[in-house]
């Protein structure tokens, strides 16, 4: 059977202190970081039916009329752009988003509908959080830096967040990407449905 091209990590064995489970998934991720990049995670503990009862959730909503999506869009004065929006007209990034910050945080402006999409979103939140500083530690480890260097440069929390997003199809007229970027946060974790 041929290997994986993207290095693919179980983290089960962080869950039941299985050592040489450990050992092994530490090794990928080490050779990982320093010739990819970037790995994928299997077994990591957020439930997948959650994780697909959020996509079903955020196909519904982003299949919603302008004026529905809008309701959720952030206040004209806020900080920070949590809730729905759009990529501006001129952007190549053609896609609309809803973005959130961590549980209980007061910019976070969700829809009212579908009716348990705000449930399901926190959910996946403290979920992927859990499950991100688990990576966090991990990766500290593997890249021989000190201890807790990771979660002392991530100390603040507050400003996590998830985003859901949704791509439009590229047309003849114009060419449908994402623009050269690079994430602002320490470790990203994606989840996607096709």
């Amino acid at each position: 059977m041929a290997e994986p091209l993207i290095p693919t990590v179980d983290l089960s064995p962080f869950t039941k202190n299985d050592e040489d489970g450990k050992k092994k998934a530490m090794e990928v991720i080490t050779k990982a970081c320093s010739e990819y990049g970037f790995f994928q995670i299997v077994n990591h503990g957020v439930p997948i039916n959650l994780l697909q009862r959020a996509l079903e959730l955020s196909k519904v909503f982003f299949e919603y009329p302008s004026d529905e999506k809008l309701k959720s869009s952030p206040a004209s004065n806020a900080p920070l752009p949590a809730g729905y929006n759009t990529q501006p007209q001129q952007s190549p990034d053609k896609n609309e988003y809803l973005l959130m910050f961590p549980p209980g945080s007061t910019f976070n402006v969700f829809p009212q509908n579908p009716p348990d999409f705000k449930r399901v979103l926190e959910d996946v939140f403290s979920k992927l959080t859990e499950t991100g500083l688990l990576v966090e530690t991990i990766v500290n480890q593997c890249l021989g830096l000190p201890p807790n260097f990771l979660k002392e440069y991530n100390h603040d929390r507050s400003w996590d967040f998830m985003v859901a997003l949704r791509y439009f199809p590229a047309t003849e007229s114009e060419n449908n990407g994402l623009t050269e970027h690079e994430d602002s946060n320490c470790i990203s974790l994606v989840f996607q449905d096709e």
